[in-house]
């Protein structure tokens, strides 16, 4: 299974907490992301490896 990290972060973008997962694929991971985010904390990245593969809110481009 791939390693996952999850990370909740501070509206100035600081890091408020982070953990590791094992999760069955991508979409599992962003679940689980979402299911364990505090009310408190507005904005999660997942990443896979050095892969951010998804964020909440989206970073404009």
């Amino acid at each position: 299974m791939p390693d996952y990290e999850i990370n909740y972060l501070h509206e100035d973008g600081s890091l408020a907490c982070k953990f590791a997962a094992h999760c069955a694929d991508d979409i599992h991971a962003k679940v689980l992301a979402h299911a364990m985010k505090d009310h408190d904390h507005k904005r999660l990245e997942v990443w896979h490896g050095r892969t951010l593969i998804y964020e909440r809110p989206q970073s404009p481009q």
